[in-house]
Formats: structure tokens, C-alpha cells, sequence
């Protein structure tokens, strides 16, 4: 189904848990840059988390999948725009209890700034190989390991043979310190992350992980950025966590 965000429709994909009895949980799930709600690691966690009891609401941001908007045109600032109004629309309905968000990739650093937004609805956060050095890496001048001018952006940036992406990602990616906003968010923090991440460092998590009073870091040996090698590992630490908080 679709929810609007303005003018922007967002596509968004609710299942209960395959076992219902009166109010439940509800996870909301967000995919990274270039990705969308249908990887196999964000079915991985949803298969998961929903024998755990929890509802799950998955939503495709700004540009991808099938939401509104383009791709070369998204940035930060819509995804969060897009992410708030996802927050308020699960809000919104009925027999659920609490909120947890879950973000892999560029949408772990999504809801890093949403959760600080919303700390009070908030419940849980789950950061899936989070790409929080993106802002920083802007404001050095590099991005996907491609180089520009930090000073002098380019009106396009070519990502790929088939992608490009406006100059504006990067202006509004220079503006954003998730070191100073994450910890606006002072509840329970999960972070997982694969040792053989080849997109984001580890460094990057157990930085983030140090933001939050209440984090635990879980390490997979031998892992992708897209948990291609241990998604069963992955999902384990995501519900042992979860089934702690409940």
C-alpha cells in the first residue's frame, strides 16, 4: 500500500505477526541507499521478528523501490521527512503497543537521526551495518569511495555506469552530525555489523555504539555489508535482543 508524505507516495508493506492476542509490538524496517524492502536481509529480519510476535511495517524512502521521487534527487533531509511521517503513520493504528525502528546501511543512519527526533515514542533501535560515516566522508570530499571538490560540489555525481545523484545529497549529507543528534535518543540500542563489511568499516559501528548509554555491539566474523554470508546470525542477535526488550 502507499502513505503520503506530501505529495510524496511512500510504499509501505504491513504483516502482523503470524501469531496474534491483543496489542503487539511493531517493528519498522528501512532498507539502505540504492536498496528497497524486498533484500534478502530485511526479509530475513522480518520472517524473524514476526514468529517473535512483532508486527512489522516496511517502507521504501525517497527514489526507491516503488515510492515516489527520483532517485538522483533524494537526499537526507527527504528520507528523514519520509521516515517521520512513516513513525506517525504506524502511530496511528490500532493494536500496537510499542514502536521499534530498524535501519540497514544509509537507513541506520536514517533512523539514528529519526529516533532522536521521536525519543519518546521510540521504544527500541536496531542499526544494521549503519552508515553513519556518510556526512563526515561529504565534508572530506569522497563518496562510495568516488572523489569530488567538498568545496566546490559537482551539480552531478556519477555512482555508477547507470546512477547519478545531484550534487545536493552531498550539500545536505555535509550538514548532518549524527555524533551530536544520535544521542538525543537515550533508550536501548542494538548495532550488528559484519567484520567483512566491505561498505561501511567496522570502525564506524563501535563508534556508534559509544554515542548511546544503552548500546550492545554484536560482530560478525566473516560477514558482508549485506549479511550475505551469516543472515542467520544477524536475525538471532536482532530477536534475542527484541525478545529481551519486550
Amino acid at each position: 500500500m502507499f502513505i503520503e508524505d506530501d505529495v510524496i507516495r511512500l510504499h509501505v508493506e504491513l504483516e502482523l505477526p503470524e501469531q496474534t492476542t491483543g496489542a503487539v509490538p511493531l517493528l519498522i524496517l528501512i532498507h539502505g541507499f540504492t536498496g528497497n524492502m524486498e533484500e534478502a536481509h530485511l526479509l530475513a529480519v522480518r520472517d524473524g521478528v514476526r514468529q517473535l510476535g512483532f508486527a512489522v511495517l516496511r517502507a521504501e524512502m525517497y527514489g526507491h523501490g516503488q515510492s515516489g521521487g527520483s532517485f538522483t534527487q533524494h537526499n537526507l533531509y527527504k528520507w528523514l521527512n519520509n521516515a517521520l511521517t512513516v513513525i506517525d503513520y504506524a502511530r496511528s493504528l490500532e493494536g500496537i503497543s510499542d514502536l521499534y525502528l530498524c535501519g540497514h546501511s544509509q537507513g541506520g543512519l536514517l533512523v539514528m537521526l529519526a529516533a532522536a527526533m521521536k525519543a519518546d515514542v521510540i521504544k527500541g533501535l536496531v542499526l544494521l551495518s549503519p552508515a553513519a560515516m556518510i556526512p563526515e566522508n561529504a565534508r572530506e570530499g569522497t563518496l562510495l569511495g568516488i572523489p569530488f571538490d567538498p568545496y566546490h560540489v559537482p551539480e552531478q555525481l556519477a555512482i555508477s555506469e547507470e546512477e547519478t545523484l545531484s550534487g545536493n545529497y552531498i550539500r545536505v549529507a555535509q550538514t548532518i552530525y549524527p555524533e551530536q543528534i544520535a544521542p538525543g535518543y537515550q533508550g536501548p540500542v542494538l548495532i550488528v555489523h559484519g567484520e567483512a563489511d566491505e561498505t561501511v568499516p567496522v570502525q564506524v559501528s563501535k563508534d556508534c555504539s559509544s554515542l548511546y548509554e544503552q548500546s550492545k555491539l554484536v560482530l560478525i566474523p566473516g560477514d558482508t555489508h549485506c549479511f550475505d554470508v551469516h543472515a542467520d546470525q544477524m536475525v538471532t542477535a536482532v530477536t534475542d535482543w527484541l525478545r529481551k526488550q519486550r
